[in-house]
Formats: C-alpha cells, sequence, structure tokens
C-alpha cells in the first residue's frame, strides 16, 4: 500500500452514535460523502465486517465520473471504522485504506480520518479538498437535533 496518505480532524456537536450511523447506511452516504459539485449513487451496500459497497460519484457539470467498490475490515460500534476501497479506473490502481475513529468529547464526538494509499494521479491537496467538502456535508447531516 502506498505510503501517499492524508490526515482529517473535525469536531462534531452530536453523538458518535450518529456520526457512526452516517459511515454505515447507504442513504446517509450518498448525501454527505461526494464532494461539492457531485452526485452519489450507492450500487450495494452491506455496512458489516466482511460486507462490501459500491458507488459511483457523477460531476454533475460535465457527467462525466469515476466508480469504486471496497470492504469493511473492522467495525466498533460508535469507535472506529476501518475498510479498503478502490477505483474502478485502471489509471488509479491500487487499494486505499481508511480509518475513521470517534472519540466522545464534552460538545458532541472527535472525528479523525487518516485514507492512506491514495493513487499518484490524485494530488493530495485534492483529495484533502475533498475530504474537507465532505466533512463539511457529514456536519450538516449529523449536527442538527430534529425532533420527531
Amino acid at each position: 500500500m502506498s505510503a501517499r496518505a492524508v490526515h482529517l480532524h473535525r469536531v462534531l456537536r452530536c453523538p458518535p452514535q450518529k456520526v457512526y450511523r452516517a459511515f454505515l447506511e447507504a442513504a446517509a452516504m450518498a448525501k454527505w460523502l461526494p464532494p461539492h459539485g457531485f452526485t452519489c449513487t450507492v450500487h450495494h451496500f452491506e455496512g458489516k465486517v466482511g460486507g462490501t459497497f459500491r458507488m459511483s460519484f457523477t460531476n454533475f457539470t460535465t457527467g462525466g465520473g469515476h466508480s469504486f467498490g471496497g470492504e469493511y475490515l473492522e467495525l466498533v460500534p460508535n469507535e472506529r471504522i476501518r475498510y479498503v476501497d478502490r477505483f474502478d479506473d485502471p489509471n488509479l490502481p491500487g487499494t486505499m485504506e481508511v480509518t475513521v475513529t470517534l472519540t466522545p468529547v464534552i460538545c458532541g464526538t472527535e472525528l479523525k480520518v487518516v485514507q492512506s494509499g491514495i493513487p499518484e494521479a490524485i494530488p493530495l491537496e485534492m483529495c484533502y479538498l475533498g475530504w474537507q467538502e465532505s466533512l463539511l456535508q457529514l456536519a450538516a447531516l449529523v449536527e442538527p437535533d430534529i425532533p420527531g
């Protein structure tokens, strides 16, 4: 696996249980994971250890996109998620590994994301930018406390 990695950190104003769910429900992933300007289609999703997933991101402006799939390696409820994924495009080879760590803090959840094995063709700053946009959308999904 490539040493090329990004490390992200955020504090979200909600309990870890809500953030954990957002990483393991297909409809939630489709809402928050694609960066700005992209839509997401979830083709297959099994949010369990050994479970697999397949998704496509489509550029809303151009209609172009990319698809990818992966497998969940570790799930510690409300604490840790570890999965691998790979692009279908042969120009983006290799397997990426993502580790998500959730820690309860006084004001909500501390979220740490590490993505490693990023293909050489993807500039790391673009990967950071995409994740930052995705995490803003994650916050918009999980932070509101809407009753009923």
